[in-house]
């Protein structure tokens, strides 16, 4: 099976073992998922921390890697968001998932900051402990409207996700020009 007619989940785990393969022998995963895209984005993770330290400052994400349909966010734990036992809360890798689909929307539509989440599920793995947590999203499919896509987060080890998510944003419609 190829990875064009993969499922999602298979897609998201072809890109996974991708990563994976590319690590060092005997050194431990990478800390990044350090993908190299056919094309280019249509953006750089300077133009979108750009625009979070402009229209959303009060974040701690960051854009960390993006590439043609897929960014990388990270965000260092701290304690407005752990858990007792040191364990990232579920919103937090939940907010991490929607901002990591929100600019792989981006690396192909532009900055666009009216582009919305539509729906978005997710389903938790194992507890996220861990100083920095990640999330990288890849689009499946780009639609005049819709762009859908999946999520996989993870905290120490890429190998080993602490949640897995998809969702849907939607772009905003074009204006009438009068």
């Amino acid at each position: 099976m190829t990875a064009t007619a993969a499922t999602p989940i298979i897609q998201t785990r072809l890109a996974m073992d991708h990563i994976l393969a590319a690590a060092e022998p005997g050194s431990a995963a990478p800390d990044v998922a350090r993908v190299q895209s056919a094309a280019m984005s249509v953006v750089t993770t300077a133009q979108i921390n750009d625009f979070l330290g402009t229209e959303f400052q009060a974040t701690s994400n960051r854009c960390e890697e993006v590439g043609d349909g897929w960014a990388v966010a990270c965000l260092g734990a701290d304690a407005m968001t752990l858990r007792p036992g040191g364990i990232i809360s579920g919103p937090t890798v939940f907010g991490l998932c929607d901002a990591a689909l929100f600019y792989a929307c981006f690396t192909v539509i532009g900055i666009e900051p009216m582009t919305l989440t539509s729906e978005m599920s997710i389903r938790f793995l194992r507890p996220a402990r861990g100083s920095v947590i990640r999330a990288r999203a890849e689009l499946h499919d780009v639609g005049r409207r819709s762009l859908v896509g999946s999520i996989v987060a993870w905290t120490d080890d890429i190998g080993k996700p602490v949640a897995v998510a998809q969702g849907t944003y939607v772009r905003p419609r074009a204006q009438p020009t009068l």
